[in-house]
């Protein structure tokens, strides 16, 4: 038999173009809202939800930022169970009620903001983080009296207070018991204040309507995230009402940083040192 006769060799048979599809699980990767970079989960998340290619900082939910901002463990949550009612039976396209309903499901949560108390570097504090996954983090009656009992909480324990924000303003489905929030949440930061303890503010994109015009504007030091949108009605609205021409940057934490609303612009991966520093001045 020849050396090279067919009975010694196996044919080996490579894939076409079609077969060589990679299977990739869903949810294993997101496309950068900034620059479009396809962003691997995983890595992702370990970045802190910030894009490595052009250092846009993403939504970050409220889990994620506790942990991100607390001593390990440390953080034990207040009034977990409370929940939003609708009192005006509102419906638009959907019920109120089927809206908060949906929202539970996607989230896990119960409303906008988790709320508790935690250590950083040793030093203890109150903190509330709202999720804009759970309907804009929009501010109704859950998300006030949870601020207002976590600021009177800490007033008693004189504690510190840190708010992170991201919302779209008051929750319209709840109508004038949404805007009361506004003067809740102040009144209760106000009674804190003048107990001689501080209260640092958070923002971080989006941060808008009955939030900014509240407790995200009274903070003894405001520290907001790289390119932030903050301001009280958005920038297209403002445009088309006026009829002219914003300046660029308009309502970037940069631009607000520049106009004095903003004490100072902190990177993500910054922000946990910071609010330790600030813990230990105060």
């Amino acid at each position: 038999m020849s050396l090279f006769s067919s009975g010694k060799y196996s044919t080996l048979r490579m894939p076409t173009n079609g077969e060589r599809k990679m299977i990739i699980p869903d949810g294993s990767w997101v496309k950068c809202r900034s620059c479009g970079q396809t962003l691997y989960t995983d890595r992702l998340e370990d970045n802190l939800q910030v894009c490595w290619y052009c250092n846009c900082h993403l939504p970050m939910n409220a889990p994620a930022r506790i942990k991100s901002l607390t001593d390990a463990d440390s953080f034990t949550e207040m009034d977990a169970d409370l929940r939003s009612v609708d009192p005006l039976q509102f419906v638009d396209s959907k019920s109120y009620g089927d809206r908060l309903v949906e929202s539970e499901k996607k989230t896990g949560l119960k409303d906008a903001i988790v709320c508790g108390s935690a250590t950083l570097g040793g030093h203890p504090f109150m903190l509330g983080v709202m999720d804009f996954r759970f309907m804009g983090a929009s501010m109704g009656s859950v998300v006030g009296e949870k601020i207002a009992r976590l600021v009177e909480a800490a007033t008693a324990a004189k504690a510190p207070v840190v708010l992170v924000t991201a919302s779209g303003g008051a929750r319209m489905q709840e109508g004038i018991l949404s805007l009361m929030q506004m003067p809740k949440t102040c009144g209760a930061l106000s009674r804190h204040s003048e107990a001689g303890l501080p209260y640092f503010a958070v923002l971080t994109n989006p941060t808008y309507g009955g939030v900014t015009a509240s407790f995200a504007a009274v903070g003894d030091v405001i520290l907001a995230e790289p390119g932030a949108m903050i301001g009280f009605a958005g920038p297209r609205v403002i445009q088309e009402t006026t009829n002219s021409k914003l300046p660029e940057g308009f309502q970037t934490a940069e631009f607000l940083l520049e106009k004095g609303l903003v004490d100072r612009v902190v990177e993500r991966k910054n922000l946990k040192k910071e609010l330790e520093l600030l813990l230990e001045i105060f």
